[in-house]
């Protein structure tokens, strides 16, 4: 038997990337999971191919009503939550010149003010013991140039990740985050990176990565199941690093 045989799982920004990666994992571990993501149709369409033991709930993480309307439904369906993987965000870099009130707005609000809301929407549901899993990233400790806004709205989550898992031990809810380096996903072409920059980034980055190459998002839903299992029983206020020793040598 599986250990997620039973298992309920919650990821936010489910659709696609490392999302969908985790619920196409976890699936195929033998947990249920609900897949929330903005766009209806996105969600949807990934719903139906990761099969009939997932659903998918279109909203904003920005939106507690959204948020509220979730976990509800997840628990109407699936009868309890065992795991949430608080995954939505955004990424857009700019340099301090370039940065702008607007442009924090939108890092802050997604990234960290939406896993807040997030995680107030789920406790009611959350069942004992439970494990939440958050997404960080290197930048939160690398000090890459136009990386500013992101990386402060990424050590916040950290920062969070610790205190957390400090507030809800007594409740059997273990708190741990997953700090990925690049991975090969959508994200750059959403930030407007022509096909050219794209390349030419990726050669750049390339050569400082120990092992010469960006991670799928397959290596990170392998670390997400590992969180989201029993097997990871003793770990909480923890951060794992994927990044093939980018931020590490």
């Amino acid at each position: 038997m599986s250990q997620l045989d039973q298992h309920v799982a919650v990821i936010t920004g489910g659709n696609s990337g490392i999302g969908v990666a985790s619920a196409k994992r976890l699936a195929r571990a033998g947990a249920r999971v609900a897949i929330f993501g903005r766009t209806a149709d996105t969600v949807q369409r990934a719903a139906e191919c990761l099969g009939d033991n997932v659903i998918g709930v279109q909203g904003d993480v920005t939106s507690s009503e959204d948020l509220e309307r979730l976990f509800k439904q997840t628990h109407d369906t699936f009868g309890r939550v065992d795991s949430v993987f608080a995954n939505a965000g955004v990424a857009e870099f700019r340099t301090l010149e370039e940065t702008d009130p607007e442009h924090v707005s939108r890092m802050l609000d997604t990234n960290l003010r939406g896993v807040i809301l997030t995680l107030q929407a789920a406790l009611p549901h959350l069942n004992n013991p439970a494990s939440v899993i958050v997404t960080t990233s290197i930048v939160n400790a690398k000090g890459m140039p136009g990386t500013g806004a992101y990386a402060a709205s990424k050590a916040g989550l950290r920062a969070l990740v610790r205190v957390w898992a400090n507030e809800l031990a007594g409740r059997g809810i273990r708190v741990n985050a997953i700090s990925p380096g690049p991975v090969e996903t959508q994200i750059f072409s959403r930030m407007g990176m022509s096909k050219a920059e794209i390349e030419a980034f990726a050669a750049a980055t390339t050569a400082s990565i120990p092992l010469a190459r960006f991670g799928q998002p397959s290596e990170i839903a392998a670390a997400v199941e590992f969180l989201a299992s029993p097997a990871s029983s003793l770990m909480t206020g923890t951060e794992l690093v994927l990044d093939g020793g980018y931020s590490q040598v």
